[in-house]
Parts: C-alpha cells; structure tokens; sequence
C-alpha cells in the first residue's frame, strides 16, 4: 500500500486551548514564536493538526483519495488497510503513519493493523526516507530531491505544495489538494519501484549517466 497524506492546522475552535498551551510555553522562556505561528505549526502535529486527505493505491491500481469528514477518513482508510502486508511512503514513521495513527487514537477509530513501527527494518513499513539514508539521520533527503536525483518528474510545481496547503483548504481548494497528494503517492511508486529495481536499466533517464 502506498500512501501519503496532506494536514492542515488546528480548527478554530481549539484556538482556545491552544492559547493556553502557546502561553505557558512563552511563560517558560521558549522561543516559540507568535501565536498564529505556533496555530500554523499544529498542521505538523497529531495532537491537533488535522488530516485533510489521504491518497494510496495498491500494488499498479489507481491512487484513490480520501477527503471530508476526518473520522469517516480514518475508518475508510483502515478499512483499506486490511489488504496491505507492506506500507510503503515517504517519512511514513515520523509523519503519515505516525500522524494517522495519532488522530485515530483521538477518535477513537480502532486501526485494522498492529503496526510495528521499530526502527532499522522496512517491513511492515517501507519508509523510503530511511532506506535511502540507510537510517543515516544526517543524510535525510526530500522527495523531490530524490525525484530529480533519479530524473523523475516532480510532483511539486503545482498550485498547492506541502507549504501552502492550510491557505489551500481555507480558500475550499480541497480538489487541488487531493491532487497534490496523488502526484505525491504516484512519485513514490516510481521511487519504490527503483529502490527495489525493479525498474530495468533501460527505464532509468540515461541523462543522468
């Protein structure tokens, strides 16, 4: 299964709490910013960002995208899951997994696999990022750096990237966005298929020799 997600920061009604929370840090001394900074950074975190889809596709089928209600989201998406052995993503253990994992515990939506997520192994996730390195955490890459490495199109370049995708869903671009994430799932086949080579000599950009 091949999957990315994109997030967005906290609803207006956590703002509340959130206040509380960004004050106390300022209390402490923390550099932590201005408040709609610290609003906009939630988008990262699992505690209050929240999911606003999820793209994957199986095996050679077509990527299908999830979008709408966040719970619903997260049911169909575990639902999904029963058929993969193998979760492959870019960053899946420190971002997608980890964050889906995060907001189905606080929805109190059951995930249908016990993932393991240990680290120095690709299975049962195959995180690209890693196995790239070799779980050398001072030699991480982008994926599209990765993607231009290889001589793959990129999937950025588009209205919306991972930077302005919170500014996208608040102007009611969901379509958009949900079409960022595909390129993101279909650009991280190709990758896989050429970690594993499984792609011939002949499929790799000979620009790049």
């Amino acid at each position: 299964m091949f999957l990315d997600i994109e997030t967005i920061p906290a609803e207006k009604e956590k703002h509340a709490i959130l206040k509380e929370i960004h004050q106390r840090k300022v209390d402490k001394g923390k550099p932590i910013g201005s408040f709609e900074e610290f609003v906009e950074g939630t988008g990262l975190d699992g505690a209050f960002g929240r999911i606003a889809c999820i793209s994957f596709a199986f095996d050679d089928e077509k990527v299908e995208t999830l979008y709408g209600d966040e719970k619903e989201m997260l049911k169909k998406f575990w639902k999904a899951a029963e058929r993969a052995d193998l979760f492959i993503g870019f960053n899946l253990m420190d971002f997608d997994l980890r964050f889906i994992y995060q907001r189905s515990i606080l929805f109190g939506v059951k995930p249908s696999k016990e993932l393991n997520f240990a680290r120095y192994r690709n299975s049962p996730i195959y995180d690209i990022m890693y196995e790239w390195s070799k779980w050398n955490s001072q030699n991480k890459i982008s994926l599209d750096t990765l993607a231009k490495a290889m001589g793959l199109p990129s999937s950025k370049g588009g209205e919306v990237e991972g930077s302005n995708v919170g500014k996208a869903y608040e102007e009611g671009k969901i379509a958009k966005i949900c079409e960022y994430c595909e390129k993101d799932v279909e650009l991280t086949r190709k990758i896989y298929k050429r970690m594993i080579f499984e792609d011939t000599k002949e499929e790799v950009n000979e620009e790049l020799f």
